[in-house]
């Protein structure tokens, strides 16, 4: 989510009926509600001091948010010895949390073309600590059927809505097959908790110098590598593939994964496929379907991870010279 602010009043049903809950929590509110611009969901969030700390209000409106997985996940990740914010009252029927305040430090400010081999160890370890340690027992699964319904965003909402002088009929003669490769792929791999959104915006610097985890409610137990890819083939930052193959080789050690170098690449390479062409098709529907005008201007880079990779692939030729005409634009 974005950590930019702006002051809101008690002007609206659901911050009053939040204002009524906190007080009868016995929570001492000593300021006024101010915005924390959300995420791609329906929740808000809001910061304000309480009990002479700051802290910040989740506000998931039951209609189209469920709390119950977020309250499951911090639990998990905190029993780890992670840090999730602290979760001080929930009121489940309604919707409300009040959360530990993390900061503004987002990693998304602090890397830079300069800086990623300072920063990346740090998060490596917070990766590894994620994989092998988070009890991923009961998490919903990864499985075929959801990689694939992701997938499928790409054609349903980028061609069908954004792009649609692709030519469908080429492509949709070779999407199964291509996508049975990629989740086969994916399914290979040693499975764990994943994040499932685990980058650079979601991810903070806290006071304590800690790295604060944020936005983890749709955890599920799925491929190794998913998370390592969410941080590398990042939305604000490119990194060079020659940087990117050395953090693939260099994390790899440090899960003590054994197997060859060239197939861990291969997984990371395909679950980065993926990842992308999902983002694709998210980032369309978002601006289609739900009037979220900001995230059109991303769907270039994404689709120059998807491009990229499929290059690096003798058997995706086809597929890429689909994609690679007519350019991506508007």
């Amino acid at each position: 989510m974005d950590l930019a602010e702006k002051k809101t009043g008690l002007n609206d049903q659901r911050l009053e009926q939040a204002n009524n809950w906190l007080q009868k929590q016995g929570v001492d509110i000593q300021s006024g509600f101010k915005s924390i611009a959300g995420d791609a969901s329906f929740r808000r969030y809001f910061r304000l001091k309480a009990d002479h700390e700051s802290r910040v209000l989740m506000d998931a409106p039951p209609a189209t948010e469920d709390i119950r997985p977020f309250i499951d996940v911090a639990r998990r990740l905190r029993s780890a010895g992670l840090h999730a914010p602290e979760i001080y009252h929930a009121d489940q029927s309604s919707g409300f949390l009040l959360l530990e305040d993390l900061g503004d430090a987002l990693f998304r400010g602090l890397l830079n073309d300069s800086n990623g081999d300072m920063y990346f160890p740090g998060l490596f370890s917070l990766l590894k600590d994620m994989a092998l340690e988070v009890d991923a027992a009961r998490l919903p699964l990864y499985d075929g059927a959801m990689l694939r319904q992701e997938m499928d965003l790409f054609p349903d909402w980028y061609l069908g809505r954004h792009r649609n002088s692709a030519p469908r009929e080429q492509f949709d003669a070779m999407w199964g097959s291509f996508c049975d490769h990629i989740i086969q792929s994916a399914l290979d791999q040693p499975q764990c908790f994943v994040h499932r959104d685990f980058h650079s915006s979601n991810l903070l610097k806290t006071g304590n110098g800690d790295i604060g985890i944020i936005d983890f409610q749709d955890a599920v137990r799925g491929p190794v590598s998913y998370d390592f890819i969410s941080l590398v083939w990042d939305r604000y930052i490119h990194w060079p593939r020659t940087r990117i193959e050395k953090w693939m080789e260099h994390y790899r050690s440090a899960l003590g994964i054994e197997m060859d170098a060239a197939l861990w690449q291969r997984y990371c390479d395909l679950m980065g496929l993926q990842r992308n062409i999902k983002i694709v098709g998210i980032f369309a529907r978002l601006y289609y379907r739900d009037g979220k005008n900001g995230y059109l201007e991303m769907i270039p880079r994404f689709y120059d991870y998807v491009t990229g990779t499929l290059g690096l692939y003798p058997e995706f030729s086809e597929m890429l010279s689909i994609l690679e005409q007519p350019e991506c634009v508007p």
